[in-house]
C-alpha cells in the first residue's frame, strides 16, 4: 500500500511518500519538493557491531541524469563523490547521529538518490527529510524526527528554502535541521551579518522543521513499524566500583593539573595502563569496558570542574582565549605564508596566485562553471602525534575546507578589481581543537601577506558546551577533549563587522535558544579578541603581489573581433603566445587576459592585441613595418594583419628612382593613412615630411613680435 503525506514549506508543497519504492529496506521514502525528487532508504544489519562507535554511514548521490543531463569526463558515467555530494552527506549524517538509542550499535546506512531536479531547489536538504522520514517509518531505534530547511534573505526579508537564483542574491545562507524542541546543526555563510540577525533566521527556521516533523509522525502513526528492542547496557557493577576505588582520586588529580595535551594523555595512558595491570586477573578479558569506565570518569570530573568550578582542563575560564601568536612571509617561494598558532592548534597557510587557466571547472546537475578561489584543508597524522596513512582527501577534510572556504569567500575583491585565481592551502600541523577556524584566521592573514585586497581581516572561533539539566557553561575556543567529552562544536567566523560563516553540531538531543544566543554573544567577544591579535601582525594588504606571481594583464575587444584574434584554425593567437611568451584566454564577451611569467611580455602582448583588432582611420599616424618591397612602392603594415600600399610617389618630397633606395625589408617607417578605397589603404610618408619641414620653416611669431 502506498502511503502519501504533504505539507507546504516555504510557498510550496513537500511530498513525503512511502510503499512504492525499495520494498526490501528498513525504511524508504521518495520525498519530492516542486519537481525535485529524492529516494532515501535506511537499512540496518541485523547483528550489533563490535567496534567502540556507532558505525552509521550517510551516502548521498547526484547522477546527472537527474537534470536531463550527461557527466562531464570520458567515461560518461559517476564515479567518485564529488565534493557536493559528500558536503550534502554530512548535511544529513550530523543532525540525526545524535538520535538513535545510546546502546543501539547495529551497522546503519542512510543512501540518497537524487532521481529529479528542477534547477531550483536543492535536492541536500530534501534528502535530509528524506533520511529521517525513512528512519522513522523504519524498525530501527531513532529517537524523533527531524526538520531541515535551508533559509535566505533578500531585501531584509527571509525566504524558506530560496531558489538558487534567490540563494545568489541572499546576504545569509543557512542550512539549518532541528527537532521539535530544539535546533540541532546549522551551516552556512553571511555577508558580515549580525549575530541577532542569525539568531531570527535560525528562529523562522523552527518553526517551518515542527512542520515537517510533524507530517514525519503522522506517517510513522499510519504505516510505521515496530521499533526493534535494543538489549540494554549490561554494567558489572563490580568491576565499576573497582575501577572507581582504583583511578577516581588519581584521575581527579589528572584533571586538575595543568597539562599540555601530550603530557594529559601521557599520564591518561600512564593510569588505564596501571588500572588494567591490577584488574587483570581478577576480570580477564574486560579491557574494553575497564577502558570505558575510565572515559566515563574523565568525563564526569571535566564536566563537573567546569559547571562548579568554572575552569578548564588547561586551568582557563570559560571565555578565555588561548595564547595566540602570527609569523608572516617566511616560506620563500611561494606568493605568501602565515603561521597562525592558538594554543596547540596550528595551521601552515599558503597563498597561490593563478590565471585563467587555473580556474576549477565544476560539473553536476546545475550548469557548469568555474571557481576562481579555492581553499584547500589538509590534516596530517603527525598533526596528532601519530602515523597514519597519506591517501585521498577525507570528508572531514573536505568538510573543514569548504567551511573555512566559505568564511574567506565574500572579503575577496571582484575578478574585475584583482583578476587572480585565488588557492590557499593549509596544513594543520599541530591540532587540539578548532583547526578549521585556525585556518580561517591563517587564510585571512595570508591573503593580506600577499597583496590580496580584502575587505577586512575574518578570525574564527569554535564554541563548545557542558551541559547537565538546566545547568550549562559555554566554553570559548575549545580543546579537542572539550569537543570529544561535551555537547556541542559551535564555530563562527567573521569581520569585525558580522558573521561570515557558521557551523554548529550537537551531541546531546537538543539546546535551548537561550544557548544559542549566549554562544553567538561569546564567539562575538572571542572573534574580536583574535581580529586584534591578527592586526597587529598586519592590518592591510599588502601594497604588492609577490614578484614570483605571473603578470596578469586585460583588454577588451569588440566580440565581433574575436574570430580575427583566434585566427584560421587558432593560428594567430597561437603566434602571439609563442612569440610574447604568454597565455590569452578570451571570453565571449571580448573580455581578453594575458598571463606570463615576464611582465614585459605581457605589456606588448597587449599592444600587439589592441591594434590587431583595432579599426585602421584616416588622418590617423601608423609606424608600421616594411613587410614587401616592389617596383611601384612598399607594402607596409600598419596594424597586425593589416597592410597598406606605401606608393613610390608618397615616399619622399624628392622624386624616388628606386625604392630600394630609400626603404628596406623589416625596418619600421612612420606613414599616414591617407585614403581607403574599396578596402584597399594608401599610405603616404610624404605627407609627414612635408609637414615636419613647413613646422620647422614657420616663423617665430613671438620673435617676429
Amino acid at each position: 500500500m502506498i502511503y502519501t503525506k504533504e505539507v507546504e514549506i516555504g510557498g510550496k508543497k513537500l511530498v513525503i511518500e512511502t510503499g512504492r519504492y525499495a520494498k526490501q529496506s528498513n525504511g524508504a521514502v521518495m520525498v519530492s519538493y516542486g519537481d525535485t525528487c529524492v529516494l532515501v532508504t535506511a537499512v540496518a544489519s541485523k547483528e550489533v557491531s563490535n567496534l567502540d562507535y556507532f558505525p552509521l554511514s550517510v551516502e548521498y548521490k547526484e547522477r546527472t541524469f537527474a537534470a536531463g543531463k550527461f557527466p562531464g569526463g570520458f567515461f560518461k558515467r559517476e564515479g567518485r563523490p564529488t565534493e557536493k555530494e559528500i558536503l550534502s552527506s554530512r548535511l544529513i549524517d550530523r543532525p540525526i547521529r545524535p538520535l538513535f538509542e545510546n546502546n543501539y550499535n547495529n551497522d546503519t546506512q542512510i543512501a540518497a538518490f537524487v532521481y529529479s531536479y528542477d534547477g531550483e531547489n536543492d535536492p541536500d536538504v530534501v534528502a535530509a527529510i528524506g533520511a529521517s522520514a525513512a528512519l522513522m517509518i523504519s524498525d530501527i531505534p531513532f529517537l524523533e524526527a527531524i526538520g531541515q530547511v535551508r533559509i535566505g534573505r533578500v531585501n531584509a526579508e527571509f525566504i524558506v528554502n530560496p531558489t538558487t537564483q534567490q540563494i545568489e542574491a541572499s546576504d545569509i545562507e543557512l542550512v539549518v535541521a532541528g527537532t521539535a524542541s530544539s535546533i540541532m546543526m546549522v551551516e552556512g555563510e553571511s555577508k558580515e551579518v549580525s549575530e541577532t540577525d542569525l539568531l531570527n533566521a535560525l528562529k523562522i527556521a523552527h518553526v517551518e522543521i515542527k512542520k515537517i516533523i510533524k507530517v514525519q509522525n503522522e506517517l510513522k502513526a499510519e504505516c510505521g513499524k515496530p521499533k526493534m528492542v535494543v538489549a540494554p547496557k549490561v554494567v558489572d557493577e563490580n568491576l565499576s566500583k573497582d575501577v572507581n576505588e582504583l583511578a577516581y582520586q588519581k584521575f581527579s588529580g589528572i584533571v586538575d593539573s595543568v597539562l599540555a595535551k601530550e603530557e594529559r594523555y601521557a599520564k591518561n595512558d600512564e593510569l588505564t595502563e596501571e588500572v588494567l595491570t591490577t584488574l587483570a586477573e581478577k576480570y580477564p578479558e574486560k579491557e574494553g569496558e575497564i577502558k570505558e569506565i575510565l572515559h566515563d570518569i574523565e568525563k564526569e570530573l571535566m564536566r563537573k570542574r567546569i559547571l562548579n568550578e568554572g575552569i578548564r582542563l588547561d586551568g582557563r575560564d570559560t571565555t578565555q582565549i588561548r595564547p595566540i601568536s602570527v609569523e608572516l612571509g617566511f616560506i620563500p617561494r611561494t606568493h605568501a605564508s602565515s603561521l597562525f598558532t592558538r594554543g596547540e592548534t596550528q595551521s601552515l597557510t599558503t597563498l597561490t596566485l593563478g590565471t585563467k587557466a587555473d580556474e576549477q571547472i565544476i560539473d553536476g546537475l546545475n550548469e557548469e562553471f568555474r571557481k576562481r578561489f579555492l581553499l584547500h584543508y589538509n590534516f596530517p597524522p603527525f598533526s596528532v602525534g601519530e602515523t597514519g596513512r597519506y591517501g585521498g582527501t577525507g570528508r572531514r577534510e573536505i568538510g573543514h575546507g569548504n567551511l573555512a572556504e566559505r568564511s574567506l569567500k565574500y572579503i575577496l575583491p571582484k575578478e574585475e578589481e584583482f583578476p587572480y585565481v585565488i588557492r590557499l592551502n593549509s596544513d594543520i600541523l599541530e591540532s587540539n581543537g578548532s583547526s578549521s577556524m585556525a585556518t580561517v584566521c591563517a587564510g585571512s592573514l595570508a591573503l593580506m601577506e600577499g597583496g590580496v585586497p580584502i575587505k577586512a581581516a575574518v578570525a574564527g572561533i569554535a564554541m563548545g558546551l557542558v551541559k547537565e539539566g538546566d545547568q550549562f557553561a559555554v566554553l570559548s575556543d575549545i580543546l579537542g577533549n572539550e569537543d570529544h567529552l561535551g555537547d556541542m562544536d559551535f564555530k563562527v567566523a567573521g569581520t569585525a563587522n558580522g558573521v561570515t560563516a557558521i557551523q554548529m553540531d550537537i551531541k546531546i538531543q537538543g539546546i535551548s535558544f537561550e544557548i544559542l544566543e549566549k554562544a553567538l554573544q561569546q564567539a562575538h567577544e572571542g572573534r574580536m579578541h583574535i581580529l586584534g591579535i591578527m592586526n597587529e601582525a598586519i592590518d592591510a594588504p599588502r601594497n604588492a603581489i609577490s614578484k614570483y606571481a605571473p603578470a596578469l594583464l586585460f583588454t577588451k575587444i569588440n566580440p565581433e573581433k574575436i574570430g580575427t584574434l583566434i585566427g584560421p584554425g587558432g593560428k594567430v593567437v597561437q603566434g602571439i603566445q609563442k612569440e610574447y611568451g604568454v597565455e590569452i584566454f578570451i571570453e565571449e564577451d571580448g573580455r581578453v587576459s594575458i598571463s606570463g611569467t615576464n611582465a614585459e611580455g605581457a605589456k606588448k602582448a597587449k599592444e600587439y592585441i589592441r591594434g590587431l583588432v583595432s579599426e585602421p582611420e584616416v588622418d590617423k599616424v601608423y609606424n608600421g613595418k616594411v613587410i614587401k618591397i616592389t617596383d611601384f612602392g612598399a607594402f607596409v603594415e600598419i596594424l597586425p594583419g593589416t597592410q597598406g600600399l606605401l606608393h613610390i610617389s608618397q615616399i619622399d618630397v624628392n622624386r624616388v628612382k628606386d625604392v630600394k633606395d630609400v626603404l628596406t625589408e623589416g625596418e619600421y617607417v612612420k606613414v599616414k593613412l591617407i585614403k581607403i578605397e574599396n578596402g584597399k589603404m594608401s599610405l603616404s610618408r610624404k605627407v609627414l615630411l612635408q609637414e615636419a619641414a613647413n613646422k620647422e620653416n614657420k616663423p617665430d611669431e613671438t620673435s617676429a613680435e
